[in-house]
């Protein structure tokens, strides 16, 4: 009986450390949200819209390539099943499993602004903004498990309008309107790391570049990349 219970336990502990969880936010020209990575039990990356598609999957590759290759993954080669035409047609022809891995989606008969978006990945469940938010934000991802998301909103700075604004409790900054043009809208902080970028002052050939700060940072076990 001892022994079972241990299995039973370490059973339990194995499932939830190999849990489905967020991995990397990425940008891209250190300006625009690109994607999320949400990392599967068999360490497949499954590529993912701020509105709750499927872009990509595969097998991460090492930074090294990854900024001579932004944002590609090494394809996939185990097995990948989609939903087939006896199915919703929100999700009809979907992905429905990548590995070991199920994708669900929000059906027809859910809210409309929901239909069709990504329900869950493995056990980790997905939410969006609903069409009665701000202009700005509606239908973007809001929660992750427990991850929260945030985005600036039309009320704010022209240059920043509908950014992601946080993760958890990592807040994202970005230069404004006000800032020299070279710059507007690129990143400024994430969470506590601070960014700097070469402006149209300066006489050097990486004009609007990054000047320092790193390009690949790990917060709260999450990697945010910038290419």
């Amino acid at each position: 009986m001892k022994t079972f219970f241990i299995l039973s336990v370490s059973l339990t502990i194995s499932c939830f450390c190999s849990a489905q969880a967020l991995s990397h936010v990425i940008f891209s020209n250190g300006t625009s949200f690109s994607s999320f990575y949400f990392l599967t039990d068999q360490q497949v990356v499954i590529k993912v819209s701020d509105q709750g598609k499927i872009i990509e999957w595969g097998n991460e590759v090492g930074l090294g390539r990854y900024y001579e290759e932004p944002g590609k993954l090494q394809p996939y080669m185990g097995r990948v099943e989609y939903y087939g035409q006896q199915f919703d047609s929100s999700y009809r022809g979907k992905v429905k499993s990548i590995g070991t891995c199920p994708i669900t989606y929000y059906s027809s008969f859910d809210k409309a602004d929901l239909a069709g978006k990504i329900k869950s990945i493995g056990t980790l469940m997905l939410d969006y903004f609903s069409d009665f938010e701000n202009e700005s934000i509606r239908g973007k991802l809001k929660t992750a498990g427990q991850t929260t998301f945030d985005y600036y909103t039309n009320f704010e700075n022209e240059a920043i309008r509908g950014k992601l604004k946080s993760v958890g409790a990592n807040t994202i900054t970005y230069h404004s309107t006000f800032d020299d043009i070279l710059i507007r809208g690129k990143i400024k902080s994430i969470g506590r790391f601070n960014y700097a970028w070469y402006t149209s002052f300066e006489s050097n050939r990486f004009h609007g570049g990054l000047k320092t700060g790193t390009r690949s940072q790990i917060i709260d076990g999450v990697s945010y990349i910038i290419y």
